[in-house]
């Protein structure tokens, strides 16, 4: 299997464990053609709250693992669940709170890349 199909496949399943545990404002960036970017793909969503951030960012734990027999390579901000980062290597899952998603507004940081929104 093609690294992009890998990559593909990751990206649907995420993108279905966060729709699952009613994510919002699921946004997919890709930075593949943006130079020293530390991944290829982000994908960011909000929260309600940190039990939703926590039960979102353990969704996509489970269904990766389960579905495709991945591990994230790192998770941080499991914490608190204020926000937390899970990070495939190639594909790095964002999930913040709304306030703390507004306060960061990486998706800023991150102009050149290109943005597709997913209805949830």
């Amino acid at each position: 299997m093609s690294k992009n199909t890998q990559k593909q496949q990751l990206t649907e399943k995420i993108l279905e464990a966060i729709q699952d545990t009613k994510g919002e404002n699921i946004q997919v960036l890709d930075l593949s053609n943006i130079e020293n970017t530390v991944a290829d793909t982000f994908i960011i969503c909000s929260a309600n709250s940190n039990t939703q951030v926590a039960a979102i960012a353990g969704n996509v734990e489970k269904k990766v693992r389960n579905d495709l027999q991945d591990r994230p390579w790192h998770v941080e901000g499991a914490d608190n669940s204020l926000w937390v980062l899970v990070d495939y290597v190639s594909v790095v899952v964002h999930i913040f709170q709304k306030h703390i998603r507004e306060y960061y507004d990486i998706e800023s940081l991150w102009g050149d890349a290109k943005v597709i929104k997913i209805e949830s």
